[in-house]
């Protein structure tokens, strides 16, 4: 908030913060306007797997699916899958067909591909990187498949081109991290944690 001050006087800028009690630090308004593009994200998680299940489908019937197909790919009714298509028709991307036959349109394809792309990095980087078992990749992936940006999913590609090129320096470090044993030091002084120990905060946190 900017208070106007009389001329000849400075202006001072008020920058107003909110608090997160559970670690008793203050929360600059940037970061609520970061929740806030979450929120107003186009493509959901329930849409994203829509559009998947009809890209899946669609793969042995010349791009359409049925209603019944797409629910038993999703595991759900086929009214909830009706409402979620009307939805996917208004954002443009699906069509349909007099016989309720649904496709992805160009837009869908191109959300698609988009999609599977940064699951598969993802995925990819934390399995061959990170060395996150399989299952649990495949489930972490899934949840942040839709919500990356198409930036930073370029540039998780190329971190991982570099790390599994030919490269001296890239075995070196993806063979020293996979031997690397982690103690944690004070938290006081981690250059990580800044004060908050961030591995006694996800274990307590248990999700």
């Amino acid at each position: 908030m900017n208070h106007v001050a009389p001329l000849g006087q400075k202006r001072t800028k008020i920058i107003r913060f909110v608090f997160d009690i559970s670690n008793k630090c203050r929360i600059n308004p940037s970061i609520m306007e970061t929740w806030k593009e979450f929120e107003a994200n186009e493509l959901t998680h329930s849409a994203a797997h829509h559009l998947i299940a009809i890209y899946e489908v669609g793969l042995e019937y010349g791009g359409w699916a049925r209603v019944s197909d797409i629910a038993r790919e999703l595991s759900i009714t086929r009214g909830s899958v009706s409402i979620n298509l009307r939805a996917l028709k208004k954002r443009g991307w699906v069509d349909t067909d007099e016989h309720h036959m649904v496709k992805l349109s160009p837009k869908g394809q191109k959300a698609v591909q988009a999609v599977m792309a940064k699951k598969a990095v993802v995925k990819a980087f934390l399995t061959a990187v990170l060395n996150v078992p399989e299952p649990q990749a495949e489930i972490d992936s899934c949840k942040v498949e839709h919500l990356i940006s198409q930036p930073t999913g370029e540039q998780l590609v190329h971190f991982m081109r570099f790390l599994v090129s030919e490269d001296p320096l890239a075995k070196q470090v993806l063979a020293r991290f996979k031997s690397f044993h982690d103690q944690c030091p004070d938290s006081k002084t981690c250059e990580v944690c800044h004060g908050h120990c961030l591995i006694e905060e996800l274990q307590h946190a248990g999700l």
